[in-house]
């Protein structure tokens, strides 16, 4: 319909007698919409996966039901996966699109089915042969999702151009009831047989009284797998304690002062097969101090994935000029971390401990903080850790940051991807 110009404005009256009309209309005949068949689609018939051995493949059979009064003309059956898992093939009848990161998901391959055939009420289908799922070699806590409705789902904004897939067709066949699921989309969580190894680095300082100097220590995830959150886990954080005789003139970021020590988050790729989280203080020489040797180490909660407890922890050295060596340039030692780590942890990106590891959010596209040229943050600003949602400004469209609200990141994911 025309706009109208902006010269000319419509009768208040004609108009709102076209809505009384409209009204009566609709009084008129609600028993013809009430009587009106629809299909109610539902998918499941695929319980928790585990025991997966990074390369290889299994199989998913889901159940398509339809539990209303009227016929589905032609369905939509979505397989999503996160970044651990693939899919062996992409059928013609499908289209696939690989999605980014973005709002505490982790990265994503979707895949789109659309089947040219009525689904009849009180029936329940499945595939003519299974959707294979191979598992990659960085697969640990991975999620596969199932999605079933009546009309196309449109591609990911945050996402590739779609790709039609090019093996044979998919059909649906009927099956005989029971076990079909209740639900229009069904998280399955998938779990590999693999380990993760957690290591920090430490730093050498030197300068005489009275300097500056940059501090700068690491997380790395040497993997191979990647960490993914489920309900419940605890978050790893960094827990650094700078050398005596010195003071903070500005603090990394994700970080926070506890005591002596400074406990510090990250983002989700941080958690990624190879990811890093660099954390750059400024420190103050304020005296030659005897015993100035610092520590990076990791939270003391339970990371069975991680058998590796020897790089762990590592010296912070510091060596004051013109007063003599105050500590040797220590490189990891054994023991694990100090300090706790503060609340529960997850993102898509992300978190560790107990029996699960972003991502919270997790993906491998995440960018880096920008809080300053040597991506630090003055105290008492915009920090976050173990504990706290807050980020920095400038790194929260990078990707979410790992805290010590993992059970909260998840359940936010889970809201952003199910419909209401």
């Amino acid at each position: 319909m025309p706009m109208l110009p902006h010269h000319r404005r419509a009768s208040r009256a004609a108009v709102a007698a076209l809505g009384a009309a409209g009204l009566i209309a609709l009084a008129a005949a609600p028993a013809a919409f009430a009587d009106d068949p629809a299909p109610e689609l539902t998918v499941g018939g695929v319980g928790p996966i585990s025991g997966v051995k990074p390369g290889s493949t299994f199989d998913v059979s889901a159940a398509v039901s339809n539990k209303g009064t009227g016929a589905a003309g032609k369905v939509w059956v979505t397989y999503a996966v996160t970044r651990g898992l693939d899919f062996a093939e992409i059928p013609s009848n499908c289209w696939s699109q690989r999605v980014r990161a973005y709002d505490e998901m982790p990265e994503r391959l979707t895949a789109v089915c659309g089947f040219d055939q009525a689904v009849e009420p009180g029936a329940v289908y499945t595939t003519d042969r299974p959707w294979r799922v191979t598992a990659l070699d960085h697969a640990f806590h991975d999620e596969l999702r199932l999605r079933v409705g009546a009309d196309e789902p449109g591609p990911d904004d945050n996402g590739s151009e779609p790709v039609t897939g090019t093996a044979p067709a998919l059909k649906l066949v009927e099956r005989q009831a029971g076990g079909e699921g209740t639900r229009q989309v069904v998280d399955v969580p998938v779990t590999a047989v693999n380990t993760a190894d957690y290591q920090v680095t430490g730093a050498a300082l030197k300068g005489r009284v009275g300097d500056t100097v940059p501090m700068k220590v690491e997380f790395h995830n040497a993997g191979p797998a990647w960490i993914n959150p489920r309900p419940g886990d605890k978050a790893v954080s960094v827990v650094i304690t700078p050398p005596a005789g010195t003071s903070v003139v500005k603090t990394a970021a994700f970080c926070r002062a506890e005591g002596k020590a400074y406990h510090c988050g990250m983002r989700a790729p941080a958690l990624n097969e190879d990811g890093k989280e660099t954390y750059t203080f400024q420190l103050k020489i304020d005296k030659a101090a005897a015993h100035t040797k610092g520590s990076v180490a990791l939270s003391t909660e339970a990371r069975p994935f991680d058998p590796d407890k020897s790089n762990d922890r590592a010296d912070i050295t510091l060596d004051v000029t013109g007063g003599g060596s105050t500590g040797s340039t220590g490189g990891s030692t054994g023991g694990s971390g100090g300090g706790s780590a503060g609340g529960t942890g997850g993102s898509s990106s992300g978190g560790s401990g107990g029996s699960a590891g972003g991502s919270v959010g997790g993906s491998s596209s995440g960018g880096s903080s920008s809080t300053g040229g040597d991506g630090t943050a003055t105290n008492g600003g915009a920090l976050a850790a173990t504990g706290s949602s807050t980020l920095p400004i400038a790194g929260v469209a990078a990707a979410a940051m790992i805290t010590g609200a993992g059970t909260l990141a998840v359940l936010r994911r889970r809201r952003a991807q199910n419909p209401s």
